[in-house]
């Protein structure tokens, strides 16, 4: 692995966003499967980092990914695609989560700031993860959308180029 200091378990991560409050460092947060990593990814992250701080990045577990996604997927494993994302500069801290929600992270790490990609809208939030957000006092940024990228999308095309 690139940085493996950058991969933590929620104790780690626990107890280094507390000293990184007591240095007054404001903690930036953002979550998703993170299967495929694509330009869409990579304009995120960027954008998520001049948010804050440091950069939180939470990935589904490739349980998580599978009752998300289908039995297809993740394409990498959670260990890869955390492999993957220490190597991107932006990245200070990833940690994995094995539910389908975020909603327990959040609580736990009470980010700063809450990133999520334009394909939100403050509306379309899941509930729970808004409430935990509001709870913890979390300002939620929507990032404008960047182009028309995703895994998904990704995938088909791959599938109708090679006649898979």
């Amino acid at each position: 692995m690139n940085n493996p200091r950058k991969l933590v378990d929620l104790a780690q991560l626990s107890t280094i966003i507390a000293d990184l409050r007591s240095a007054g460092q404001r903690v930036v947060f953002t979550n998703g499967c993170f299967d495929i990593i694509h330009p869409g990814h990579i304009l995120h992250l960027q954008q998520a980092r001049q948010e804050g701080d440091v950069l939180v990045v939470a990935i589904n577990s490739d349980e998580s990914v599978r009752r998300l996604k289908g039995p297809d997927r993740p394409v990498f494993s959670e260990q890869e695609r955390a492999m993957m994302l220490t190597a991107l500069e932006p990245v200070d801290y990833i940690v994995i989560f094995d539910t389908l929600r975020v909603t327990g992270l959040i609580g736990a790490v009470k980010p700063d700031t809450y990133i999520k990609g334009g394909d939100y809208t403050i509306d379309t939030l899941i509930p729970e993860e808004r409430q935990a957000l509001e709870d913890c006092g979390a300002q939620i940024v929507i990032l404008p959308e960047i182009g028309s990228f995703s895994t998904t999308g990704i995938i088909e095309r791959v599938r109708n180029n090679s006649g898979v």
